[in-house]
């Protein structure tokens, strides 16, 4: 997928959903809350969303510390935002991470430990939500009880981490047989006529350096830079509890009465789910989903309105910054060519 079809989209999802869901949701009690606003309200969700840009950044940078690779704060802010806006444009928002590692690399961080690093910033991200969404399920059955469509999604995603985990921790039990499977790949691709025969050697030596690169970060992370690593998780925590509060505070700001632990648990579930949706940064299910599950917190006539508000604050504000970074980064070709889509040239 090619950056500008990404962009595409995720634009045309997200502006065609979040239509549906007005037309179907706001009415003139909608347009009366929204104008009787607390102008504070809106200055506390800013300050909300920037302190967790923030929050994000020192987690990379604790990470790249954890892995002893020196990262500076302005770099760690650059790596959020690509993050953001590479997510956002592909499918389960998958493109961050190339964005990022090429980065990181560029800045003198071998690919393994790049992959290493950013890999565990998301899974540190489901490591937490993975224990809050069972409890939001079992305290708050009505999240999920008449909702197929979003019974099945949570099914297909809960299925999907517990792959993505078992992945991970094969990796690092049995590198030996990675690096096996990285060779055998390698000598498909000769035998395609993709790599040529006198790279074979040179390839297969590159693959089992960076797999050892991506192993030994790991055992960094638990040894000479468990503190770091401590840090980082202290900071997914913080991160976390900065972007729920953004839904609290707008239904405060609207007059409205405010459950914050049970917006809490909604959000865990809902951004538990995101994470994997097939969709480019999982537009239309986040706009529709999450009028659908917010309504359970205000009323139908506000459910749309909050959900947009939601996804536009935590979301869209980060990810137009993030295209800014992105384009004066990588260009639009280099970015294509990290996503897979079309080669420079």
């Amino acid at each position: 997928m090619t950056v500008r079809k990404g962009i595409a989209l995720f634009v045309g999802i997200s502006l065609v959903v979040s239509g549906a869901v007005l037309a179907s949701s706001a009415d003139r009690a909608t347009l009366d809350l929204l104008l009787s606003a607390r102008p504070e309200g809106l200055l506390l969700v800013l300050s909300l969303v920037v302190l967790a840009w923030i929050v994000d950044a020192l987690r990379f940078c604790s990470l790249a510390w954890a892995a002893q690779e020196r990262l500076g704060f302005r770099l760690g802010i650059k790596l959020t935002f690509l993050n953001y806006f590479g997510s956002a444009i592909t499918p389960m928002q998958s493109g961050g991470g190339p964005f990022q590692v090429y980065v990181l690399y560029r800045n003198n961080v071998p690919i393994g430990k790049g992959v290493a690093i950013t890999l565990t910033r998301t899974l540190l991200t489901l490591f937490i939500l993975g224990f809050v969404v069972p409890v939001a399920v079992i305290t708050n059955p009505e999240f999920l009880a008449g909702q197929h469509i979003m019974q099945g999604i949570f099914s297909y995603v809960v299925l999907f981490v517990l792959l993505t985990w078992t992945v991970v921790i094969f990796s690092l039990l049995r590198p030996q047989l990675v690096k096996r499977l990285g060779t055998t790949l390698t000598l498909l691709l000769k035998r395609l006529g993709l790599v040529k025969p006198r790279a074979v050697l040179r390839t297969v030596r590159r693959i089992n350096h960076e797999i050892d690169n991506y192993s030994e970060n790991f055992r960094l992370f638990f040894s000479s830079g468990r503190l770091y690593f401590l840090v980082a998780l202290l900071c997914s925590i913080a991160h976390l509890l900065l972007i729920f509060s953004v839904l609290p505070v707008l239904i405060w700001a609207v007059h409205l009465p405010v459950h914050y632990v049970q917006a809490l648990m909604a959000q865990a579930l809902f951004l538990f789910v995101l994470y994997f949706v097939p969709t480019p940064g999982g537009s239309g299910v986040a706009e529709g989903g999450g009028a659908v599950i917010f309504r359970l917190l205000v009323p139908w006539n506000m459910a749309g309105v909050m959900a947009i508000g939601w996804r536009f604050f935590t979301e869209y504000l980060a990810i137009g910054l993030g295209a800014v970074v992105a384009l004066r980064l990588l260009g639009w070709g280099l970015a294509d060519e990290l996503l897979g889509g079309k080669k420079n040239g």
